[in-house]
């Protein structure tokens, strides 16, 4: 009994001693936030394109823009590689006023997202200039967040987000039908044609969306592709002449034997479109031949053609010597049969690195185009040109025989010397001499007319006209002097008025005044 007494007094004692170490607590009052998540719809770049409709894309696009209006295109991808973003791009409908004259000034349209947290939208580099129309949203995870704007533009991996995003556009346009491209086309035509000289790396793929005006159309457009698809068998170029207006190179002497034989020809009317053409040296294969500029071949030409072109060479040799030699001696390089003329008698051709009429026309209105100051203007301006004749037209016949009959006198070197300067004209270029060509032409009309050569203008008998000038300066000067002596002070007359009396109120006035 006394071990169990013993134990039961331990365990009291243990209780008091637990009892007396608990802390002593009180009550605290502490607000919990619960965060209620409103919006729970993710940014429309982060889902899938497949959940996203058409009438979704448009009011995004109305709200980015700000415009009430519908994109022509529009694609929504999600890019994986060296970088992963999600990215949705839009092409507007009507293109900015400012678009060209601000060409390469005005900032892009693209807003910069680094894990849905907006950084920018004035970036330089993030598409090329010839794509500032494009407008949309790029979103990476990928992309630092705790670095300045300036350090984030030149990071490394937003060149490879360029690059993938220029290539997205490209596959969006290069899917349009014909009738949405004819109206991007109409807008943003200038700008693709202008990437063609800008982005040599996506030169391939830009060649394939221009669009040119053809001889096989009237009115429509036509690609290279569409172009090579109709091509002959045999015909191994592509061949394009360029002008300032579709009727000017429609009726262009150069693209004459080409029409005859059934051959397409692309019209370059575009200011821009020659130094587009400059930079696609081929398309798949198929080499682009100038047809205003030297080395024209049709593919087709036989052994019997090669011939027959020899002989007619041989031939007309008397003649071209004498327009090279004596009647031309410093305003060509030399004188050939054409192969490309069919009605006109001739035409002015240009080497492969000398300017055509059309560039010389477009380099002259530059503010900037000074001859003789600048040597690369100077080298392809001064380039040679060749004068190529007709040798089935009636004057060149005419003009060989004379030659051949030594018969070549005054009237006949005035004549080349017009046909030199009409060819000129009618291949694009500008006359030198525009009064010497005034006067061969008077002198040709004399001719035609039966006037006489050495007669002179009726002059006009300007002794007549002299002494009536005289007679009026002398009528009008006495008129000024009769003038003068009218403003003199009136003198008073002759006659002097007596002044009468006034009458008081109640004395009758006299009956005569009455």
């Amino acid at each position: 009994v006394s071990e169990g007494g013993e134990e039961e007094g331990e365990d009291e004692e243990a209780t008091v001693s637990d009892e007396e170490e608990k802390p002593k607590t009180k009550q605290v009052e502490k607000t919990v936030w619960d965060w209620d998540l409103v919006n729970d719809t993710k940014p429309m770049w982060l889902r899938s394109a497949k959940e996203v409709s058409d009438e979704e894309y448009n009011k995004f696009y109305e709200v980015f823009s700000k415009k009430a209006e519908t994109p022509i295109a529009k694609t929504h991808f999600t890019a994986e590689g060296e970088v992963t973003f999600k990215s949705i791009l839009f092409v507007p409908p009507v293109a900015p006023p400012d678009l060209i004259s601000s060409y390469g000034k005005k900032g892009h349209q693209i807003k910069l997202y680094v894990r849905r947290v907006f950084i920018t939208d004035d970036f330089e580099d993030i598409l090329p200039n010839y794509l500032s129309f494009v407008c949309g949203v790029v979103d990476s995870d990928d992309l630092p967040l705790n670095v300045s704007r300036e350090m984030l533009q030149q990071h490394k991996l937003l060149k490879v987000i360029k690059k993938k995003l220029v290539r997205k556009v490209l596959d969006m346009l290069k899917k349009l039908d014909k009738d949405d491209y004819d109206k991007f086309w109409k807008e943003f035509g200038t700008s693709m044609k202008l990437g063609v000289m800008e982005d040599s790396s996506n030169k391939t793929r830009l060649s394939k969306l221009l669009r040119f005006y053809s001889s096989n159309d009237s009115e429509g457009l036509t690609s290279l592709q569409e172009y090579v698809e109709r091509m002959k068998e045999t015909q191994e170029h592509i061949y394009y002449v360029a002008g300032s207006s579709r009727q000017e190179v429609e009726a262009s002497p150069f693209v004459e034997r080409l029409h005859l034989k059934g051959y397409e020809v692309l019209y370059l009317v575009d200011a821009v479109d020659e130094y587009v053409i400059q930079n696609i040296p081929d398309f798949e294969g198929k080499k682009l031949q100038n047809v205003a500029k030297e080395g024209l071949e049709f593919g087709d030409e036989g052994e019997q053609a090669k011939e027959t072109q020899e002989e007619l060479s041989k031939s007309f040799e008397p003649l071209t010597d004498w327009l090279k030699k004596e009647a031309l001696p410093d305003r060509i390089d030399k004188a050939v049969v054409s192969n490309r003329l069919s009605n006109s008698p001739c035409a002015i051709v240009a080497n492969q690195f000398g300017w055509s009429g059309n560039m010389e026309r477009i380099m002259r209105a530059q503010a900037h185009y000074v001859s003789g100051k600048d040597p690369s203007v100077d080298f392809y301006h001064k380039q040679p040109k060749t004068l190529e004749v007709n040798p089935r037209h009636p004057l060149i016949r005419e003009l060989l025989r004379k030659v051949e009959a030594e018969e070549t006198d005054k009237t006949t070197v005035d004549l080349a010397e017009v046909l030199f300067e009409t060819a000129l004209l009618r291949s694009g270029y500008s006359l030198p001499d525009s009064p010497g060509f005034a006067g061969r032409i008077e002198r040709m009309l004399r001719l035609s007319m039966g006037v006489d050569l050495d007669a002179e203008v009726e002059q006009e008998d300007f002794s007549q006209s002299t002494e009536e000038y005289d007679e009026m300066e002398d009528e009008e000067e006495e008129v000024e002097e009769e003038g003068e002596e009218g403003e003199e002070e009136p003198t008073m007359p002759s006659e002097t008025v007596q002044a009468q009396p006034v009458p008081e109120d109640d004395e009758e006035p006299p009956h005569d005044e009455l």
